[in-house]
């Protein structure tokens, strides 16, 4: 426990020196990266721990972006501490009534529906003059920290900006954590393990999943309004059906039910789609063989790595 403590701790103290290479443009690709990141967390409570399956995951995070591009003023930069909570509660708002309607149904109609919600927030942004159609609206200030003329910290500020994220990304993951450590968590994973069992012992599992399905969602908006602010725009691209896709499978790739995992599988998904997309322009066949491979030969995601490294070392000794 204390060496997975150590390693953690080394691994946030590595991202915080990103910021002090002085390039511009990893930062900014390290900080794209971290925003996924949460995103993936948030869809791995539902995907890892709860057996939930949605491949509609980005209409939240699209939500929470297009909200703070609709609050922000054209010529001033909006509150910080007004529009993160109204984004993430939008988010989880959303999820909590398509929640009480997808959670009805199970298995691949429980995928379809979700994906059927996500496509109809998709178009509601993109045929609607509400988010500007296909072009997006522009988020041309960022939001100001400011808490009555005292300003903690300046999020047109590069640096700042990453920090925040980072603090955002180990905040989300202590919160999860705590969550699946709590009675309610444990709930939700013997959901997923048989929820006909759990049901026999009196849980209203319904709830649970309904109240895991918000939480998610207010997560994954927690992901899109950062995402709005480190790039400045929000387009209804956010809320498509290749948005969830993408997220779950840095969800696949990192290793379901763990939340390094997912932290690791969105790492490993914005490195391949830099690097494949540097060598062909055909980069998605590439990545998409890599991640066929990676789910043939490497089925619990690269967070199985380190326990399959301990067994091979344990059987080299006992063969010693």
């Amino acid at each position: 426990m204390r060496y997975d403590l150590v390693l953690k701790l080394a691994a946030v103290g590595g991202l915080a020196l990103v910021p002090l290479s002085g390039a511009d443009f990893y930062t900014e690709l390290i900080a794209k990266t971290l925003v996924l990141a949460i995103f993936a967390m948030s869809l791995d409570l539902l995907v890892g721990y709860t057996g939930l399956v949605s491949l509609g995951h980005a209409a939240y995070f699209g939500i929470a972006a297009y909200t703070v591009a609709l609050m922000s003023p054209k010529y001033e930069a909006a509150s910080l501490w007004l529009t993160m909570p109204a984004a993430v509660g939008a988010a989880a708002l959303a999820a909590l009534v398509i929640g009480v309607f997808v959670l009805r149904t199970k298995g691949i109609y429980f995928i379809m529906v979700t994906l059927a919600f996500a496509q109809m927030a998709f178009y509601a942004f993109h045929d609607t003059p509400l988010g500007g159609g296909s072009d997006g609206i522009y988020v041309n200030m960022k939001p100001t920290a400011e808490i009555a003329g005292f300003m903690p910290f300046d999020l047109d500020n590069p640096t700042h900006l990453y920090y925040f994220i980072l603090a955002m990304l180990v905040l989300v993951y202590l919160f999860v954590g705590r969550v699946l450590q709590s009675p309610f968590g444990r709930v939700l994973v013997g959901i997923k393990s048989n929820e006909h069992r759990m049901q026999s012992l009196g849980y209203v599992t319904f709830r649970y999943k309904l109240a895991a399905f918000a939480l998610a969602g207010g997560l994954g908006g927690i992901a899109g309004y950062l995402y709005a602010v480190v790039f400045g725009f929000v387009t209804p691209e956010l809320l498509s059906w290749h948005q969830s896709g993408n997220v779950l499978l840095m969800v696949i790739l990192g290793g379901m039910g763990n939340l390094v995992g997912a932290i690791a599988g969105a790492f490993a998904f914005v490195a391949m789609q830099e690097v494949f997309s540097a060598w062909t322009k055909h980069w998605q066949l590439a990545m998409g063989l890599v991640i066929v491979a990676a789910v043939l030969f490497l089925p619990g995601g690269l967070s199985a790595i380190p326990a399959r490294i301990k067994r091979a070392l344990q059987g080299g000794s006992a063969n010693d």
